[in-house]
């Protein structure tokens, strides 16, 4: 995997660089060789920053980490990626496991016999053997989908329901960042919205009147 670092008012150690390079090789991983992704560095008053970004051809995978020291914040943020990379990769997996609708066998076409010329008696009446033989139904079976059923997963409502106004911005990073499939929440205009992951991971917004 490609990985870009930038640093931000920091300096990136030889340490700190080969831990990164180890997390970003466990994330391929899981996510393949094909994978982009960028690091960035940088510091806040007394809060190191690290934010790492992962590109795949139909989905963006961001995590933040911050902490007091650099290895520790990017720790956090591999930790992220990583839990991000095994949802999106089991998500895959659990779509491609669906079942599709099994095709009902169909009895082929039975072709009548051609007119044929005149024959001895006894080659008549193997022929109209034969005859009754081809005319013969042939039993058609059909099997039934199973459905597959999958238990609900269930939140409390305090992982599920921001407590504080947020922006929509700010809503989707909370979810990234807490690894969250849903998330309700109000703007500072007091309107409520659902926030949640489809099975593509697109992350989708529905405002409730």
């Amino acid at each position: 995997m490609e990985v870009e670092f930038t640093a931000r008012q920091v300096k990136i150690s030889k340490a700190l660089r080969a831990q990164a390079e180890e997390g970003m090789d466990r994330i391929s991983q899981i996510l393949g060789k094909t994978a982009s992704a960028s690091i960035t560095f940088s510091a806040q008053r007394h809060l190191q920053i690290v934010e790492v970004t992962v590109h795949l051809r139909l989905q963006t995978i961001a995590a933040t980490g911050k902490a007091d020291t650099l290895d520790t914040a990017l720790k956090q943020a591999i930790d992220h990626a990583l839990n991000q990379a095994r949802r999106y990769r089991d998500r895959r997996l659990e779509s491609k496991r669906l079942p599709k609708e099994e095709k009902v066998m169909s009895a082929p076409p039975v072709a009548r016999p051609k007119a044929r010329a005149p024959q001895p008696a006894a080659e008549a009446g193997e022929a109209k053997m034969s005859r009754a033989k081809a005319r013969a139904s042939i039993a058609v079976h059909s099997f039934p989908n199973r459905a597959t059923v999958v238990e609900p997963h269930i939140l409390k409502s305090a992982e599920a329901i921001s407590l504080k106004p947020m922006t929509i911005e700010e809503a989707v990073k909370d979810t990234e960042f807490r690894d969250r499939d849903l998330l309700i929440f109000r703007n500072p205009a007091g309107e409520m919205f659902v926030l949640h992951r489809r099975r593509d991971g697109q992350m989708e917004l529905v405002e409730i009147s």
